[in-house]
């Protein structure tokens, strides 16, 4: 397969390779919209309640845990074109057993998220037509987002930056609104004045103490999932050196205004106290506003932000398998691409492992506690992911020196800041088992393990993965000879 070193900047690439269908637009929109989770709209009112205004904290701490990661994951990316994710530069730097490791956990994560995800809107669209059959709304999305990503990447860049608009326009309003209501101290009947002082005026920073400090971030962990989405988008990214730069730099701004200042305005208006945690802070400020269409309009942007994410999870996990297909980790119809150079088969497996939302929909009672047990499994395997591109990262340090110093994207602080990094991810792995209802998750998740472990001892010992490996191997080799001249006048 030709390397994607060898042309960085074509939109698309001779048959038989990915596209390079996404424009600077698509990669910026695409990082803004994984950065921008669904647990901000219909979450944060648990995690403020379990904590108070150190909700501010817990953001600002995982954000810049997850500015490392990316940072990290970016110069590794960028450090040999041929990388089409970070499994492939696991399995490069690691050995081919962590790429299997990564490329599947990472597949499983999406899986579970999408699953998650669609019977979320299900939920959603219950609001508006409550004797909707619940097969249905089920149906309709995975169907429309198989049909809209099987043309080309494009499509992909397409949808998720008008996702992504919806979700900033959304944010955008409500700190205006809210900043609007602290300048004028506002006060509802029966309601706190709007200052700017309610952040510490109701027991403090602090006001549930460690404990409750401690118990946000599970929640807070899974609204930051898709932050490395970016990673997955690189084999398909027109002129990378520009556009993940830019994507990935933006991020700590992005952390600050998403999630940090809108929690602050929220705080600011209603205390933490008078938060109810079942309800959407985001529907509370706009009815306190006067705006009466606040819970259909929030309903809306919740919907296309599970919609959002359910498309980023068929994305990412068709262009993992077909990855791990290349490479004889996966079945090889996997790695057969269309004309237009989409993954087909691999975007066909995940929409029928989709299809299992409508076996949870009808599963009554349970789906409450399968939503809490799927999401902390995707977190928990978010950590482990997060956590192998660091250790990746330190490796690569030490086996190619070289291409750290000829890099012009190196990571702020270096190996240093990736151990603390790395320190912070054990630490949360603590922080889940002290919780009962992420406990169980946590315990459940060596199994998975397991199963990975069972499937790469049949994977090594097929002649064919290993051939594959070897070729793959090969050729990201043969790509670090083939540096594009803008690459050139930036390491000189």
């Amino acid at each position: 397969m030709p390397s994607h070193a060898q042309n960085d900047v074509a939109e698309v690439e001779s048959d038989g390779s990915l596209q390079r269908g996404l424009s600077n637009r698509h990669i910026q929109l695409i990082a803004i919209g994984g950065a921008i989770g669904t647990g901000l709209f219909m979450g944060s009112g648990k995690t403020i309640s379990l904590t108070g205004s150190s909700i501010l904290f817990v953001y600002i701490i995982i954000g810049a845990a997850i500015f490392m990661v990316l940072r990290a994951m970016g110069e590794l990316l960028l450090s040999n074109l041929s990388y089409k994710s970070f499994s492939d530069f696991a399995s490069d730097i690691l050995g081919p057993g962590a790429g299997f490791f990564v490329g599947w956990s990472y597949w499983f994560m999406w899986v579970v998220t999408a699953v998650a995800d669609v019977i979320a809107i299900t939920g959603y669209v219950k609001f508006w037509w409550e004797d909707v059959p619940l097969f249905l709304p089920a149906l309709v999305i995975i169907g429309l987002l198989l049909a809209l990503n099987l043309p080309s990447v494009k499509n992909f860049g397409e949808i998720e930056f008008w996702f992504a608009i919806i979700k900033i326009v959304a944010i955008l309003a409500l700190i205006i609104v809210g900043g609007i209501m602290v300048a004028t101290a506002f006060t509802p009947e029966n309601g706190d004045t709007a200052r700017v002082s309610n952040l510490w005026e109701h027991g403090g920073w602090f006001p549930k103490g460690a404990m409750g400090f401690l118990g946000a971030f599970q929640i807070a962990l899974f609204a930051f999932l898709g932050s490395e989405l970016v990673g997955t988008t690189s084999a398909e990214t027109k002129d990378p050196y520009t556009t993940l730069p830019k994507a990935i730099n933006a991020v700590p701004v992005r952390i600050i205004l998403f999630y940090v200042l809108t929690l602050a305005v929220i705080l600011m208006v209603t205390p933490w106290t008078k938060i109810v945690p079942e309800n959407s802070p985001f529907v509370s400020m706009f009815s306190l506003a006067g705006f009466g269409a606040a819970a259909s309009v929030v309903n809306f942007v919740v919907l296309t932000s599970a919609a959002s994410s359910a498309n980023s999870g068929i994305f990412s996990t068709s262009r993992m398998v077909y990855g791990l297909a290349e490479e004889g980790s996966a079945p090889k119809v996997f790695a057969l691409l269309s004309k237009n150079g989409v993954p087909r088969n691999a975007l066909f497996l995940t929409s029928v492992l989709l299809l299992s939302s409508i076996i949870l929909l009808y599963s009554g009672d349970s789906v409450i506690g399968a939503f809490t047990l799927v999401t902390t499994v995707a977190a928990i395997l978010a950590i482990f992911n997060w956590a192998m591109i660091l250790i990746s990262y330190i490796s690569y340090r030490k086996q190619f020196p070289e291409r750290h110093a000829a890099s012009s994207y190196k990571m702020p602080g270096g190996v240093g800041a990736a151990y603390v990094t790395l320190a912070f991810f054990i630490a949360m792995i603590i922080v889940l088992a002290l919780f009962q209802d992420t406990r169980i998750a946590l315990f459940t998740m060596p199994g998975w393990f397991i199963i990975l472990a069972i499937g790469w001892a049949i994977v090594r010992r097929n002649p064919n993965s290993a051939r594959l490996q070897e070729k793959a191997k090969l050729e990201r080799t043969q790509a670090l000879d083939i540096v594009p001249p803008r690459e050139k006048d930036k390491t000189l």
